[in-house]
């Protein structure tokens, strides 16, 4: 199944396979937006706006191959728990942000945790497979300095001990520091391309989107290490509908792909 994007006079597909989402919990006032505007386009913004939610989208091609990532930056209010769960069971990979200065907000960030183990086991168990969450901790703010801080190291990284899936990073979206370290990791953790970290890809805009086409043969033996990723301006959060058929689609391709696997083995 391939989806069919357009973005300003770009139009190109995207495998189901290749299509992913990113979604970005925590406290109000920690970091997350900061965070997704330093993966978006390497910069951060000193006024705070709260978020209510913010849907972005970004689409590579990698070698050839198209990729999309969906990045949702959810409210650290939930107003709407119906919602929250909803974006839980489309997500793929999370980051869960807290403030190295705000001990409430670490709490809050154990809390999500849980939710999320619990919300996404319910839709394992439906395809009777094992559960991968790829998720990152992030303590953001760690330029603040140690006078500053709420949350010891050791206490936050018990988060993710014994967890292959899930890792603590200290980061300053301030200051940009870890912060592509981070996104290289949780990208490696969910076995997609390296190259969609910010550093390693070449962030082009829309006008551009030629690079997004196939090239001719004699093109692709030169060409076939780049990368690209560009944000499509345009994107819209899917509706609750679209979003529901989704998760009922991503149970049923599990499913199928697990009969598949048994009748290999047999």
């Amino acid at each position: 199944m391939m989806k069919t994007l357009s973005s300003g006079n770009c139009t190109f597909s995207v495998p189901a396979k290749n299509s992913y989402r990113m979604v970005v919990l925590g406290a109000s006032r920690v970091g997350k937006s900061s965070i997704v505007s330093r993966f978006l386009n390497g910069r951060f913004e000193d006024q705070y706006t709260p978020t209510i939610e913010d849907f972005h989208r970004k689409v590579y091609n990698i070698r050839g191959d198209m990729y999309q990532l969906d990045i949702l930056d959810t409210s650290g209010n939930h107003p709407f728990p119906a919602m929250r769960r909803l974006s839980i069971l489309t997500g793929d990979v999370f980051i869960l942000v807290f403030s190295l200065d705000n001990r409430e907000s670490f709490d809050e960030v154990k809390r999500l945790q849980k939710q999320i183990l619990e919300v996404k086991s319910c839709l394992k168990n439906k395809t009777k497979e094992a559960a991968e969450l790829p998720m990152v901790i992030c303590g953001n703010k760690n330029d603040h300095g140690e006078l500053c801080r709420q949350v010891p190291t050791t206490e936050a990284e018990l988060l993710v001990s014994g967890d292959e899936n899930c890792a603590y990073f200290e980061v300053s979206a301030k200051k940009n520091t870890n912060v592509d370290e981070m996104f290289y990791v949780l990208f490696s953790m969910a076995k997609l391309p390296h190259e969609m970290s910010p550093a390693l890809h070449r962030k082009i805009s829309v006008q551009y989107g030629d690079a997004f086409h196939p090239r001719p043969f004699c093109m692709r033996r030169i060409k076939e290490a780049d990368a690209y990723g560009m944000i499509s301006p345009f994107a819209r959060r899917p509706s609750v509908n679209s979003d529901l058929k989704y998760i009922k689609a991503k149970v049923l391709r599990e499913g199928q792909a697990r009969e598949r696997d048994k009748c290999t083995i047999q």
